[in-house]
């Protein structure tokens, strides 16, 4: 596995340069609480020829943060896009919520999980 740090300002652009759709698969998009103020964003790509072969992009944001999205790259992101928004609050640029949850149920239910 390679992890791959990037910025909230070039993350597309650094993906648009690795991404190659027919030698790369992207799997999801994934959260992790770092502390109570920040979520590390993971993009995680596994290669056809090798799938033991994993790279993740990874940034630190904050709640009031707005994570670019990557659906003109990989439109099938948008699953994944709108998941980070359900389960962790983040807002993705062009994603909505209410994917996973509905109305009555815990509202981000991962953005103090375990902080």
């Amino acid at each position: 596995m390679k992890k791959i740090e990037s910025t909230i300002e070039t993350i597309v652009k650094d993906i648009e340069k690795f991404y190659v759709e027919k030698t790369w698969s992207f799997l999801t998009l994934n959260g992790v609480k770092l502390d109570a103020e920040t979520t590390e964003i993971q993009w995680i790509f596994s290669k056809y020829a090798a799938m033991d072969e994993v790279v993740i992009f990874y940034i630190e944001v904050t709640q009031e943060q707005i994570i670019p999205s990557i659906v003109e790259l990989i439109p099938s992101a948008i699953i994944s896009q709108r998941e980070i928004v359900d389960m962790f609050g983040i807002a993705v640029d062009g994603s909505s919520k209410g994917l996973y949850l509905d109305e009555d149920s815990e509202q981000m239910p991962l953005s103090n999980c375990g902080i």
